[in-house]
Formats: structure tokens, sequence, C-alpha cells
């Protein structure tokens, strides 16, 4: 007997987190064994095996980045470029469709970045640290997603998407202060460069284009001009995820067609004595069959099904090892910096957060998503 539908049929985001909670384990593995590290006699060695330079050479350009930057501008713009095609298709047809759910994010992230830049500047205006308000706004997204999976495995897909969602705008909003406030000049040439070549996906995408190798080829060349730029290197997967085709080639009713068609045509084809290799006519099916599979899958959903296990059990374990790693000194010598640091992202992230929803959520400029109330999002 088949199993019912309400018991199989998990939606592509349900599926996500299910495979994110073991990597969400992984995670916190690969960041506990760094953080040992890095307070043990293995130290020197291990801050040394990030400062290892790599260059990446084609013709008379090259690329010279050290393990720690290609990791954290390579790589993590892949785990960008996940949760960016995630974002995408939520905002177009899912908990993160209507402009009232799709503000309460953007909210959330705006408090959860003032609050705590606030909360910092209580304890450090008129002192030398006065300068690094802008630390306690980010929230590393890969830490936070990976807890949320870690700690709360049956939340509602609601809370979820919204946290996701939230993590997101933050760490974009802490991007952009980065680039404004702390990074130096920016390269104007290759932001040029790069707003060309964003204009080509956006082009490919227009014009119907559904493969997506030309994408990704593009791609890298548009992450090589964000990375020269100056601005953050990650910015280049999200912008290349919201290029991605969310419309598939042939629709639901022209491959239920064909589908059929071809599963006919294997029933009819003769296999003779053949048990393990089917025979040339049904090979044919089942190539044509999978060709059809293809073409009626979304772009965007090929691609975050091929990044999902990539991302969660290579890409955020990688970036936690390397990020991790910090050392533990209690003897701070300006300690107004080190509590307003702790106060902001303690108190003030969780307290700006909650503001901005509840003033978000009172003048009804946004709503809760579904089966999401005040307790579960303060959880």
């Amino acid at each position: 007997m088949a199993a019912p539908l309400k018991k199989v049929s998990l939606t592509i985001f349900q599926r996500f987190f299910r495979t994110e909670t073991l990597g969400g384990v992984v995670l916190l593995a690969f960041g506990l064994a760094a953080l040992f590290i890095a307070n043990s006699p293995l130290a020197e060695a291990y801050n040394h095996l990030w400062e290892i330079r790599l260059m990446l050479k084609i013709s008379d350009h090259q690329l010279s980045l050290t393990l720690h930057e290609w990791i954290n501008d390579g790589l993590m713009a892949m785990f960008f470029l996940l949760v960016g095609l995630e974002i995408k298709r939520e905002l177009l047809a899912g908990e993160l469709s209507s402009a009232r759910q799709a503000a309460l994010p953007i909210a959330c992230a705006i408090g959860g970045m003032v609050v705590p830049a606030l909360i910092y500047l209580v304890f450090n205006l008129r002192g030398p640290g006065a300068h690094g308000w802008g630390i306690p706004m980010a929230t590393d997204i890969a830490f936070a997603l990976g807890a949320l999976n870690l700690i709360a495995p049956q939340a509602p897909i609601g809370a979820k998407v919204l946290l996701t969602a939230l993590a997101i705008v933050d760490d974009m909003g802490a991007v952009l202060v980065i680039s404004l406030f702390y990074s130096e000049a920016v390269v104007w040439s290759a932001l040029s460069g790069a707003t060309v070549t964003l204009l080509v996906l956006i082009g490919f995408n227009l014009i119907g284009i559904r493969r997506l190798w030309p994408y990704l080829l593009v791609g890298v060349v548009l992450w090589y001009f964000v990375h020269a730029s100056g601005v953050h290197a990650t910015i280049a997967g999200v912008a290349l995820a919201f290029t991605i085709p969310t419309r598939s080639r042939i629709n639901a009713g022209e491959f239920s067609r064909e589908a059929r068609s071809l599963l006919d045509q294997f029933d009819r084809t003769e296999t003779g004595d053949l048990v393990v290799l089917t025979s040339k006519g049904q090979q044919e099916a089942v190539f044509a069959f999978e060709r059809a599979s293809e073409g009626v899958t979304a772009p965007v959903l090929r691609l975050e099904h091929a990044l999902h296990n990539f991302s969660a059990f290579i890409v955020m374990p990688l970036f936690a090892f390397a990020n991790a790693g910090v050392k533990i000194d209690l003897s701070l010598q300006q300690p107004e910096i080190g509590y307003g640091i702790l106060a902001g992202l303690l108190l003030g992230k969780p307290l700006g957060i909650m503001i901005a929803a509840l003033i978000a959520v009172k003048t009804g400029i946004a709503k809760l998503p579904q089966a999401v109330n005040w307790r579960s999002l303060l959880g």
C-alpha cells in the first residue's frame, strides 16, 4: 500500500532543512574542533595553515589568495548562491510571496542591526573604540543557519524561512556597512565590469536560456569582478542566484504526455533474454525520459539540488574550521569594547529584532508567517 501523500510530499524547503539538520551537527563539530586547536599547542600551525597562498593563473591574469580567503570569499559565494536561490523561490511562490510577508525579515534585520550598534555606542561613544559600532551588527549566516537547523529541526517551516531570510538580509546589510564605512576605496572599474557581467546574466534569463552552464560560467566572471572591486565577493553569489531562471523549458502537461509516450515505448520494446541490460529501444526511452525530466524541472531547483549536500557537508564545515579558531583571552586591555560587542550581540540582536517585528506587524506593514507566533519568533 502506498504511503499517504501527506507523509511523502515534502516541499523542497523541508527537504533542505532535513539535510541541513545533519549539516548543523557537522558544522558544530568542525567549529568546536577549530576552537580547541586554536587554544592548544597546535595553534601556531593552525594559524599558519590559513595563510598559505594559492594562485590561479589564466593567461596574463592571476589571482593569488590565502587559503582562508579562498574559503571565505570563494566557497562561501557558493553558499550564498544556494541561500539566494532558496529566498528567490520563496519570494516568487512560497512563504515570502506576499509583500507583507517579505517585509517582515527586512524590518527584523534592520532592527537587528541598528539596536546592537546603538548599544555598542552606549559603552564606547567617547572612547577609542567608537568606530567599531559596525562589529555587533553582523550575524554570521552560516553559523546562524547551522544553529537553527541543529536546535530547532521541528520548528514551523514558516519560522525557518523567516529566520533564513532575516539572516541573509542581516548579512547583506552588514556587508554593505563594511563596504561603505570600513573598506578601502572601491575599485570602480571592477565594479563596472561586475555590473556589465550581471546585465549579461539578466539577458540570458530574458532570452530564455535554461541551461545552467552559461550562468555558472559567467557567474565566475561576476565573482572575479566583485572580488576585485573591493566589495565582499559573496555578494556575487546572491546576485547570480537572482538571475537563474525559475521557469522550466517544458510545462507539466507537455511533460506528462511525453512521459506517458516514453513509458509506452519502454513497455512495447522487446528485451529478449536480457536480464541485466535493457534493450537499445528501452535505453533510448530512458534517456529521453531523463532529458524530459530535466526540461520540466526549473533551473533554480536543479541548481539547488546540486548544491545542497556540497554546501552542507563541504563548504560550511570548512568555513567553520577556518573561522571558529579564536584564541580565548580574558585579559582585555579595553574592556568597554568587549562589553559593547557582547551586549550588542546577546541583548541588542534579539531586542532589535523583536522591536522591529512588533512595529512592522502592529502597523500592518508586515505579518507573521503561518504557524508562527511571538513566542516561537523570540525562541
